[in-house]
Order: structure tokens, then C-alpha cells, then sequence
């Protein structure tokens, strides 16, 4: 069984997506929704979801809290997980079809300890394309894997690399530091689908010199930057 678990912060805009397209997969999974506060509808989106008749999964969802972070978040839901496989998924992030019963067919595969997704943003713009590709480049590469990749990695070894460090930023960069050391994470394909929506809100060409800095800064180990550099945008 997979376990899915979602870190949530004021996501009323893209969680009715990301929960509609989840309680289609086909499967084995349960779903933990970790809130880290809320101030929206958030909460209630999750609940009002898990009750709707098109879910298949009503049993198995659970509505978490923690303090706000996404280590936390994530930390917390782990805890609490029940599957061979913890995948954990952005509120604002959609999985390509089949992508649940493609991780139950690997569960029997011990070859397999962890692994994440292809990327692409929504929409048709050229500049969120090319951005995708230098992100997807730089991962085939190096094998770490963002958050917003739907990392999955088997629940004894992400307790046994002690889950994700208790740090407000980059917490899934330094985690994946971690596991490459001990597995060779699996990238798959069809990419999964991350909303472009906070990406056009801040300005394309603004994001993508964040993201171009923030490769720059795992790669070559520059001084930490700081963390106005990772606000939230809603």
C-alpha cells in the first residue's frame, strides 16, 4: 500500500485539483493530509473531499496537523503512515494517471528503495517549459529530487535516514543528499503536474532566477540564502 501524504498551508486555490485527481487513481493507498495552520478553507476542502461520492478511498483519509513547515509536516505524516511506500505529494501537484498502481506493482521489487517524477508545470507557456527541462536535467543528473516531484521512498529506510532534516528550507535537497548515498532513486515518466499558478504570480522570468539560484546553490555549495528568498506565495 502507498501511503500519500500531503503538507498544507493555505492551498484552497490548488488542493480541489491535486484531491480530485488522487481519489481517481486507481490502487492501494491511504491519504494523510498534514495542515501546518490554515487560515482558508483548507482543512475543510480536505474533509469535504473525503466525503465526496466520487472518492473511492473515504476510509482511509486522515486529516493531520503540525507546526508549519514542511519537514514537520511531512515528519508528522510519516509517523502516522501505514505503507510500504511514503510518497509525498505538494498540495498544488497532480500525479500522472496510473501512478499509484505503478507503485503498488514495484512494492514486491526490493531493488527499487526510492524515487520521484519527471516534472512539468501547467499551462503552454514556452519559459515554464524550459524552466521544466532545466529542472528535469539537473535531476536525471544529480538524482535529487524536489518536492515537487512527488519523491517516494520506502517507509523503513526514510526512518532509517532519520526523514526529513528539521530545517525551514530545502529540506527535500538535504534529505535526498542523504539518500543517494545508500539507493539509486528511480525517475518515472509521465511527468507529474505542478500548478504554474505562484511561478506567474511572482513573474516567470523572477521565478526562474530563483530556481536558477537555488540550483546554483546546491550544486556549488554557495553561502545559504536567506530565507525572505523562500516566501510563501498563495
Amino acid at each position: 500500500m502507498i501511503s500519500v501524504i500531503i503538507p498544507t498551508y493555505n492551498e484552497e486555490k490548488a488542493l480541489p485539483n491535486t484531491l480530485q485527481a488522487l481519489f481517481a487513481q486507481p490502487g492501494s493507498f491511504e491519504t494523510l493530509l498534514v495542515d501546518g495552520g490554515s487560515t482558508d478553507r483548507t482543512r475543510a476542502i480536505a474533509k469535504e473531499s473525503a466525503l465526496s461520492p466520487q472518492s473511492s478511498v473515504l476510509s482511509t483519509v486522515r486529516c493531520l496537523t503540525a507546526p508549519k513547515g514542511r519537514a514537520s509536516q511531512m515528519n508528522a505524516g510519516a509517523k502516522q503512515a501505514n505503507g510500504e511506500w511514503l510518497l509525498f505529494l505538494h498540495a498544488d501537484t497532480i500525479l500522472p494517471d496510473r501512478a499509484i498502481q505503478l507503485l503498488n506493482e514495484m512494492e514486491a521489487d526490493q531493488s527499487i528503495q526510492a524515487g520521484g517524477f519527471m516534472h512539468r508545470f501547467s499551462g503552454d507557456d514556452w519559459r515554464l517549459k524550459f524552466i521544466s527541462f532545466l529542472d528535469n536535467f539537473r535531476c536525471t543528473r544529480s538524482r535529487i529530487i524536489y518536492g515537487d516531484q512527488a519523491l517516494f521512498v520506502r517507509r523503513n529506510l526514510f526512518e532509517q535516514l532519520g526523514g526529513f532534516p528539521d530545517q525551514p528550507i530545502l529540506e527535500d535537497v538535504a534529505f535526498c543528499e542523504r539518500l543517494i548515498k545508500v539507493a539509486n532513486p528511480l525517475l518515472l515518466s509521465p511527468p507529474v503536474i505542478t500548478d504554474a499558478r505562484k511561478f506567474i504570480k511572482m513573474g516567470i522570468w523572477r521565478s526562474f532566477i530563483r530556481v536558477l539560484l537555488i540550483i546554483l546553490h546546491v550544486e556549488y555549495r554557495l553561502p545559504v540564502l536567506p530565507r525572505t528568498f523562500f516566501q510563501d506565495v498563495r
